[in-house]
This record gives structure tokens, C-alpha cells and sequence, in this order.
């Protein structure tokens, strides 16, 4: 655990969502890194499993119709369908690692983010911007997997989702990784010693 993040404990639900390729799963992957207290909380999809990807580890991994089933028996906190496949967050997982007071880490989308919200008011919101446009461009043509019709699609998917950043508690510019992380780690220090997270019974 870093000395800056020493403070930060739960139960606490943290959200960071993003535009593809503003580097929200780098500041996820070093967030966990450097504290292992917090634990990334796992998605179910129907996406195929990509190679190195374990389950239950990366994902739950689901057929259409399983995943349709449990969706309309309410397993769902949040779920989305991006893509052409469906993701969504079991609602056990995250009453479990509330039980035992964890910090749970969310990498989802903005909609996903939403709903969590929704469901629980005090879960921590955080939205990462790319410094402009034309960076996020450029760093979706860096990372050579797309073709350009889907970089195009991908960028305006980012810019309605970045008209949502004004629905979240913080934003942070992600014009340099390591400033990005210690900015959310400090925005989740600051979060685990808020009074209404440390009643105290008695002083």
C-alpha cells in the first residue's frame, strides 16, 4: 500500500468510468496494484474470452441466453449491451464485498455507473478525461487493434459519453498516468474520512 493511500478503506464503492482510450483500465490495473485491499469487482459478459483471460478472475463469462435469463430474474445491479454483447454486475458480488468492508473497484461504463449510483448513493464516482479530442484519436490509432470505421464509431461513443461527466462526483484529466492515479488516490483518501463513512459511537 502507497503512503498516499494509506487512509483509504471501506466499505466503499468506487466507479471510474472513461471513453475508450483515455486510460481508465491503466489507472484501475495500478490502483490495484498498489493496494491490494482494494479489490476489482468482476463483470459477467457474453463476449468471447480473450486470450490470457481467466473466469472469475477477468470475467464471468456467459452465454446470451443465461445471461438474459438471470437478467430478468433481477441478478443485475447494472447491465449494458456495448458492442453487440452484454455486461452487467451481479448484485451478490457487490452486497458480499460491502459485508466485508471492502473497496470495490468498478471499471464500467457511464450507464453502468449510472445505475450503480442509482442503487447505492454513496458509492464514489469518478470520470477520467483524455486532455483533447485529437489525443484521444491519437491514442486509439496507437493501440493498432481497430480499424478506422471503428475508431470513428468509438469516438463519437466518447463524446456523449463525456457530455455525461457532469453526472459524476469527480473528474480527473488524464494528461499524465502517474498525476492521474495519485489524483484518485486522493480523491479516495479523501472519501474513507468523510464523517458520514466514520460514525463514531462512541468518542
Amino acid at each position: 500500500m502507497s503512503v498516499r493511500g494509506k487512509y483509504i478503506k471501506g466499505p466503499m464503492l468506487v466507479v471510474i468510468s472513461a471513453p475508450s482510450g483515455a486510460g481508465k483500465t491503466t489507472i484501475c490495473r495500478e490502483i490495484l496494484n498498489r493496494h491490494n485491499h482494494i479489490k476489482m469487482s468482476v463483470s459477467a459478459t457474453t463476449r468471447p474470452k480473450a486470450k490470457g483471460e481467466r473466469e472469475g478472475r477477468d470475467y464471468f463469462f456467459m452465454k446470451n441466453k443465461e445471461f438474459e435469463t438471470k437478467l430478468e430474474k433481477g441478478w443485475f445491479v447494472e447491465w449494458a449491451k456495448v458492442y453487440g454483447h452484454y455486461y452487467g454486475t451481479p448484485v451478490e458480488q457487490v452486497e458480499r464485498h460491502l459485508a466485508k468492508k471492502r473497496v470495490v473497484l468498478f471499471d464500467i461504463d457511464v450507464q453502468g455507473g449510472r445505475s450503480i449510483k442509482s442503487s447505492y448513493p454513496d458509492a464514489v464516482t469518478i470520470f477520467i478525461l483524455p486532455p483533447t479530442i485529437s489525443e484521444l484519436k491519437r491514442r486509439l490509432k496507437t493501440r493498432k487493434r481497430d480499424t478506422k470505421e471503428e475508431i470513428d464509431k468509438r469516438l463519437n461513443h466518447a463524446l456523449k459519453e463525456i457530455e455525461m461527466r457532469t453526472k459524476y462526483d469527480y473528474t480527473v484529466v488524464n494528461r499524465d498516468v502517474d498525476a492521474a492515479i495519485s489524483q484518485v488516490e486522493s480523491i479516495l483518501e479523501a472519501e474513507s474520512l468523510k464523517t458520514s463513512r466514520n460514525i463514531i459511537k462512541k468518542f
